[in-house]
């Protein structure tokens, strides 16, 4: 269900990468879009905080936006950046799920992040309630509502909205304490969301982020943020410019009692919590943890560096070596493979996914699938271009592994000096690969001589990286073309030189022959 439901985005983000390129993608910047965007939330909120008056919320609100410098502007764009890090943090969290990484060691992640759009939303809406127009004024009759179905008060919360008496300062004293105390429990759960998550990228793409707060500042200036009528608890609320993204319930819950409105909720929110478990897959098809050859271990950190979740660490050798040892521990690691990658002894990696496991499948797999010389392979993870379950992409082979950051170097080289014409690998974009660093590594290893890198022997301009989203098969094939002409020249120079080079040995086999003969006379 889940690979059906991932198609449709896979379309999105093709779509996107054809636009903007896949270093902008937004989408793949979700969720360092949504932290970034509510930072731009609050430091506008800092501003218009100073001019918001607990006595009179509407007026001090409607002086802001009116007489304030640059007040309008900037309660717009504090709206929009609040709805906007709403929009970003469900396309992150849509994505994680799609993608299956919320089980395992991601569950904290999931479980943090589903929180952290919780604490998002209760700060709009204490935001709105702050305003104290009519949309203000219905949020808080209908959490007021809710609130009366629990036994915590000697009297109803709704009484205090009959008109009896003024509403008493505390209230609005409590959503302003609320609306600014909340953003300090936020760090602490960000603290956590990215608490088992080596190296987590905290701010997108400088051009993404300034292209973004362009759009939002020019909406600010373009459509601003009008004022609707005061709350008045004597009059039927009338129409208003409704937030979809922070009151889009209210049709849904407004005709429900308060119990069957908890009912529902409680229900939503326990199959979210539960979503690790129910993704997690089952036992027979769980991927196995990396482990690690002590006998092969040279100690030079390297998987320890590049394990995306730390989940490996150096601990002293027990057979009194001179040097540290790598040590996994499965409670953390995620089955990437990455570390596979990483290691030149090929002493590390999950079961049958070692450097040594992917050089006998290579051995395997040419022998099931011969090539030419000349002719180019590819090297794929399981899910760029979403050819990972093809044998062939225009007549080229492809050999599959689990992730790009997994390949090890020696598969390459087994490759190339096997006589192919070049190797093609076929990498997810960096900011979507689901084991997080995995392109990111692989081209270190071969193109800038990262641990466990590919050796020198080995022509570089023979192997090529190419990066496809799931839904984008031509991009392979557009690179494969390319790739297939550049390896035909380089083959058509090295027989020209080969040649050059013979009738040159001639040549002075010749002269040779004559100079001798000429002292012989």
């Amino acid at each position: 269900m889940l690979d059906q439901l991932r198609k449709p985005l896979a379309a999105t983000d093709a779509w996107l990468n054809r636009l903007y390129g896949w270093k902008n993608n937004p989408l793949y910047h979700s969720g360092v879009l949504a932290a970034s965007l509510l930072a731009v939330a609050m430091v506008t909120g800092l501003y218009l905080i100073f001019f918001w008056g607990i006595s009179d919320p509407f007026a001090s609100v409607e002086h802001i936006t009116n007489r304030v410098f640059l007040g309008r502007f900037t309660r717009s764009l504090h709206r929009y950046a609040s709805d906007a890090a709403i929009l970003a943090a469900l396309v992150h969290l849509v994505r994680v799920w799609l993608q299956r990484r919320t089980w395992g060691p991601r569950a904290l992640a999931w479980i943090t992040g589903f929180f952290l759009l919780g604490t998002i939303w209760i700060l709009g809406w204490t935001g709105y309630v702050m305003v104290w127009d009519i949309q203000g004024e219905v949020l808080a009759r209908e959490g007021a509502r809710w609130m009366d179905a629990l036994p915590l008060f000697s009297e109803p919360i709704s009484r205090a909205f009959d008109g009896e008496r003024a509403l008493p300062g505390a209230f609005f004293f409590l959503n302003l304490f609320a609306h600014v105390a909340l953003p300090v429990g936020l760090g602490v759960v960000f603290w956590l969301h990215v608490a088992r998550v080596a190296r987590p990228q905290l701010v997108p793409p400088k051009q993404l982020l300034w292209g973004v707060l362009g759009l939002l500042a020019l909406a600010s200036v373009v459509v601003p943020v009008t004022m609707d009528p005061p709350a008045d608890l004597f009059r039927l609320p009338g129409r208003a410019s409704y937030d979809v993204f922070y009151a889009f319930f209210l049709p849904l819950t407004r005709p429900l009692a308060p119990w069957a409105v908890w009912v529902v909720g409680g229900g939503l929110l326990t199959v979210t919590l539960l979503v690790p478990a129910l993704t997690k897959p089952k036992a027979e098809h769980l991927p196995p943890p990396s482990v690690v050859d002590e006998r092969s271990c040279t100690g030079c950190e390297q998987c320890w560096l590049d394990c995306p979740y730390e989940a490996i660490r150096m601990v002293e050798r027990t057979d009194g070596g001179p040097y540290l040892v790598a040590r996994v521990d499965p409670d953390l690691c995620t089955s990437c493979g990455i570390c596979a990658g990483s290691c030149a002894p090929m002493g590390v990696g999950p079961a049958g996914r070692t450097g040594k496991d992917q050089l006998a499948d290579a051995r395997r797999f040419v022998a099931a699938h011969p090539y030419g010389v000349g002719d180019v392979v590819i090297v794929t993870c399981r899910r760029a271009g979403g050819i990972g379950a093809r044998t062939e992409v225009d007549g080229a082979p492809v050999f599959t592994v689990s992730c790009a950051g997994n390949l090890h170097s020696s598969v390459i080289e087994f490759f190339v000096r096997g006589g192919a014409g070049g190797v093609l690998i076929a990498a997810c974009p960096p900011r979507d690969c689901w084991s997080r660093e995995g392109p990111i590594w692989l081209e270190q290893r071969l193109f800038h001589d990262r641990e466990a890198e590919l050796r020198p022997r080995v022509e570089k301009r023979r192997v090529r990286v190419v990066h496809a989203g799931e839904g984008e098969p031509g991009v392979v094939r557009a690179a494969l073309a390319a790739f297939r002409a550049e390896v035909w020249a380089f083959d058509a120079t090295v027989k020209e030189e080969v040649i050059d080079l013979a009738r040159g040995c001639e040549a002075d086999e010749a002269t040779s022959g004559t100079a001798a003969g000429e002292a012989v006379r």
